[in-house]
């Protein structure tokens, strides 16, 4: 119950603050506020003969702060995926769809060429059906997505990155059996 009550109190708190996208001045007045800053495709594993394939786009909150350790940003990210497991000894699969909305806390370094990055994120999914492996059932499809990741900014105008993420996802005690998954993640992303 305290994992689940702290998940829910940090995931408020990244949400409240992810509210100030709606509030900030656009970076580029031009642009409509509905239109993502970025666009991605990821690709993960997990154990069990888990894969997870996932595509979805990210809205900067045009808010920073800088500290003694680093620059502080912030995005939201919306995500639309498809898990595939392997059941009965790889005789046949399951596919499950995963969609989900995550506020994210995005650190750049003091140290360095400020292209590195390190970020960790609370949001909630929803993955249908109900998640189900020869070894793990999920008691709900309403689940929270943790991730911590790092990553580098590419290009000449910082218009991509590539960041390696491991994500658990959970019902955060809401209902038992709760096992959770860990997914390590691939993620490339792109303004367009």
């Amino acid at each position: 119950m305290i994992i689940m009550n702290t998940r829910i109190r940090i995931f408020a708190v990244l949400l409240l603050a992810s509210t100030s996208a709606f509030t900030a001045t656009p970076r580029h007045p031009e642009r409509h506020f509905w239109l993502p800053d970025t666009y991605f495709a990821q690709v993960g594993a997990a154990e069990k003969a888990t894969n997870a394939y996932t595509v979805g786009a990210t809205w900067n909150w045009n808010w920073n702060r800088q500290f003694r350790f680093g620059l502080v940003t912030g995005y939201t990210e919306a995500t639309v995926g498809r898990w595939e497991t392997e059941i009965r000894g790889g005789e046949a699969s399951n596919w499950f769809t995963q969609v989900g909305v995550t506020p994210v806390l995005r650190l750049f370094p003091s140290l360095g060429d400020n292209r590195w990055f390190a970020e960790v994120g609370i949001g909630a999914n929803y993955i249908s059906p109900a998640y189900q492996t020869d070894g793990k059932r999920f008691s709900t499809e309403f689940n929270f997505g943790d991730h911590a990741a790092f990553g580098r900014i590419l290009g000449d105008h910082g218009q991509a990155s590539v960041a390696l993420r491991i994500q658990h996802f959970s019902n955060g005690g809401i209902d038992a059996p709760n096992p959770g998954e860990n997914f390590a993640q691939l993620r490339y992303s792109h303004q367009f």
